[in-house]
Parts: C-alpha cells; sequence; structure tokens
C-alpha cells in the first residue's frame, strides 16, 4: 500500500462521465480505502436530485470523509492529497511547486470557462420556441465560436508549449511522479481532443501526454471501478 492512512470512511459521490474519474484516478494512486456511490445520471444527461442531499450544489465530485463534506475538483484533490499522501509520492519539490500550483488551478480557473461557455449556447436552442431554435442555433454556435474557441486555442498552444520543454515521460510539473496539477489538468484536455479535434492534432505533446495518463495502472483501475468513460476513448 502506498498510504497507511486508514480512511474507511472515505466515500466519492461518483457521477459517469464527469470530473470525477479524475478523483477515482487520484484515489487509486494513492492506494487508500474508499467506496464509490454511484448517481445514474437523469435523460437529460444532468445530475440526479439526490446529489443535492449529500452537497447542496447536487454536483459531482463530491466526497465525504468522517464528518467533512466537500466539492470542487481543485478543493478535494487539494484534501486528499493533504490528508492521506503520508508518502509524499506526489508532492512537489520546492523548484516545482508553483508550476504546478499554476496549472492546479488554471484547469478550472481559465481552462474550463470557454468549454462551459459552449456547453451552455449547445444547449440553448433545446430551451427556445422550437420555430426559433435554428436562429437561436445560428447565434450561439456564431457566439461560441468567436468568444469561446479563441481562448481555447490560446491555452491548447501554451499547453502545447509547457509540455514540449518537458523530459519525455514527465508530468506537469516536471517530476516522474503525477501532482495536483495532472489530476485537474487531465479532465480538460480530454475534453479538448473529443470535441475540438481540429486545434489539438497538432499538438503531439498534449497528445502523448494524454495518452501516457490513461495508460496508468491507477488510470485504468479508476475506469473499472467508476465505469464507462468516453473522455479515454
Amino acid at each position: 500500500m502506498a498510504s497507511n492512512v486508514q480512511s474507511e470512511a472515505l466515500v466519492l459521490h461518483h457521477l459517469g462521465n464527469s470530473r470525477s474519474q479524475r478523483i477515482l484516478w487520484l484515489l487509486e494512486e494513492l492506494e487508500i480505502p474508499y467506496t464509490i456511490k454511484a448517481y445514474p445520471r437523469l435523460p437529460s444527461g444532468e445530475a440526479p436530485p439526490e446529489l443535492r442531499a449529500v452537497h447542496p450544489m447536487g454536483k459531482s465530485p463530491v466526497i465525504t470523509d468522517g464528518n467533512v463534506v466537500l466539492a470542487e475538483s481543485g478543493a478535494i484533490v487539494e484534501y486528499i492529497i493533504k490528508k492521506y499522501d503520508s508518502t509524499g509520492k506526489l508532492q512537489t519539490s520546492k523548484s516545482t511547486a508553483v508550476v504546478n500550483t499554476y496549472y492546479t488551478h488554471f484547469s478550472e480557473g481559465s481552462l474550463m470557462v470557454p468549454f462551459t461557455f459552449k456547453y451552455i449556447m449547445n444547449r440553448a436552442p433545446e430551451l427556445g420556441p422550437w420555430l426559433l431554435r435554428p436562429l437561436i442555433r445560428y447565434i450561439t454556435n456564431t457566439l461560441s465560436a468567436a468568444a469561446a474557441d479563441p481562448s481555447i486555442e490560446g491555452s491548447l498552444d501554451m499547453i502545447e508549449e509547457h509540455l514540449s520543454k518537458l523530459p519525455e515521460k514527465t508530468y506537469f510539473a516536471g517530476g516522474s511522479n503525477p501532482t495536483s496539477a495532472d489530476f485537474m489538468m487531465i479532465f480538460p484536455l480530454e475534453l479538448s481532443i473529443q470535441l475540438l479535434p481540429q486545434l489539438v492534432d497538432t499538438k503531439r505533446h498534449l497528445k502523448a501526454y494524454v495518452e501516457m495518463i490513461h495508460q496508468l495502472p491507477a488510470f485504468k483501475r479508476g475506469i473499472e471501478k467508476g465505469g464507462s468513460y468516453s473522455y479515454a476513448n
């Protein structure tokens, strides 16, 4: 076992095809005891209302650990590493701590923002009167292409440049083991490959990084335990 800390009470409230998958990867990397409580999505694809009984936001991932109830991927990753990484396996060195901190927060603070905007724009036509849906779709597609795609493209260019400077088979902070930045960055990079292949096609280092993560035994175990995960295909 990578950690001798007992965590019998640690529960991951899991929703398939979501950010929750990266928490499963983290838990498998640490090899600590935990329980998965999986929730089925509604026909609309949204999270079920049962999750609101766990946390007011009603989203996944959420963890419960004794009296602790914690949402937000970044907070969960930092909490689990701080409490359960007793060997220091997932810690950064002093020289790489700043890079790790930056990409840990860049994931949700910058990169996922335009993806969320694109998701809202894609959903908007379905919510309007059917006669107006073609017009709404034209407007939202135009807004998405103008406001979201350039931001995503600029972020992916920066990430590709960063990864190109690292030795082969290393992680975001430059070490031989993943750190919080890797657990946070994998989801938006998977989204980029699935949803915007035209932007990622030339990003050789980015694609190699994602493939490296997908081949990790801990990542594969997370998928086996969490169920189908389309972003790893």
